[in-house]
């Protein structure tokens, strides 16, 4: 579940539904929906892209994606010629990070060649391109779930974009539950190590030589140089920010609190139903990689009552703005990304 988003801007075009779920995009609008440049679908030059671009759940291998990526990166160039420095992908209650792009331009989702439009609750589903902290950027508002019914190679297709427009650096954000029981709601997690148990990869299937090698080292998945640089954002914004490791799951029901006791166990102080599988394609494809989770409630067990939707808003709305400050402070401190990242 999501927290609602910073009020911010007035926004009258923003007329989706605002209840959420756990692990949404921000719900809210940046800008008019501009229209399509140009009538030439981008497909129409790339006939190999339109394999299996009509279901979200049709296998996508990573051998499949260079010419879904050309396609991809055709449709946004039509609108933006804007090369970002960073990726960050919008988790719960940044929508007022959203409303500070300077010159943003928005793309639905289901304009852009392949994807479908987002069907979790409170997803806007929407790429924005533009300047944050006088930082170029690309954000995704909103994301794919496999909880969805959609493949990891589709789960994982806006990281590789964000690659492809020129980013090095992406931040992944989410909302977790939290399984260290001293991570209560409201608790800022920089992401140090995951645990994948979705039982899924997108790196399954033949290899695209083009985009990373076919064995790929995840020791340092999570750059220990951008965990510093997100910690002393956080410092010098006077936020608070914990350090741990998130379990990614495959969702979409709450775990049970035996779950939650295993998790423990296995080490995790934080768990949801997203960004490993997007962690793992960045990496792949040469990203530099950091994240953060914003802890929405007490895992399963914990707290003697049920988990309640109202628990997860009342916790985004307080805790994000404050990761919004970080965030912002990140981008405009960050150096360049390390060579060979």
């Amino acid at each position: 579940m999501s927290g609602p988003d910073d009020p911010g801007r007035p926004r009258p075009l923003d007329d989706r539904p605002t209840d959420c779920d756990r692990h949404p995009g921000v719900g809210t609008s940046v800008g008019p929906s501009s229209k399509r440049a140009s009538a030439v679908n981008p497909l129409d030059a790339i006939p190999q892209a339109r394999t299996l671009v009509t279901s979200g759940a049709s296998p996508i291998p990573p051998s499949d994606q260079p010419a879904r990526l050309d396609a991809l990166e055709a449709a946004v160039r039509a609108r933006s010629a804007l090369v970002p420095a960073v990726g960050i992908v919008l988790g719960s209650g940044l929508g007022g990070l959203a409303d500070d792009l300077d010159d943003p331009v928005a793309i639905p989702f289901a304009e852009l060649p392949g994807w479908p439009a987002a069907t979790a609750p409170g997803h806007a589903g929407r790429l924005l391109l533009g300047h944050l902290a006088d930082t170029p950027v690309v954000m995704l508002q909103g994301r794919f779930h496999v909880y969805e019914g959609n493949d990891p190679g589709l789960v994982v297709q806006p990281v590789l974009l964000f690659a492809r427009l020129g980013a090095r650096v992406v931040l992944l954000t989410n909302a977790a539950g939290g399984v260290d029981p001293g991570y209560g709601p409201g608790t800022l997690m920089v992401i140090a190590d995951h645990l994948n148990l979705t039982g899924r990869t997108p790196l399954l299937g033949p290899n695209a030589d083009a985009i990373g090698p076919r064995f790929q080292d995840l020791t340092d998945a999570w750059s220990p140089r951008l965990r510093a640089a997100l910690r002393a954002a956080g410092a010098a914004e006077g936020v608070t920010l914990a350090e741990g490791i998130y379990a990614g799951l495959l969702g979409p029901q709450y775990e049970t609190p035996a779950e939650v006791r295993m998790l423990r166990t296995r080490g995790a102080d934080a768990d949801g139903m997203s960004t490993v599988l997007e962690c793992i394609a960045a990496r792949w494809a040469g990203l530099e990689v950091c994240g953060v989770s914003l802890v929405t409630n007490a895992g399963a067990g914990y707290s003697g009552v049920p988990l309640t939707h109202e628990e997860v808003l009342a916790a985004g709305a307080e805790a994000g703005p404050r990761l919004a400050r970080v965030i912002r402070r990140f981008v405009a401190d960050l150096p360049a990304a390390a060579p060979g990242a």
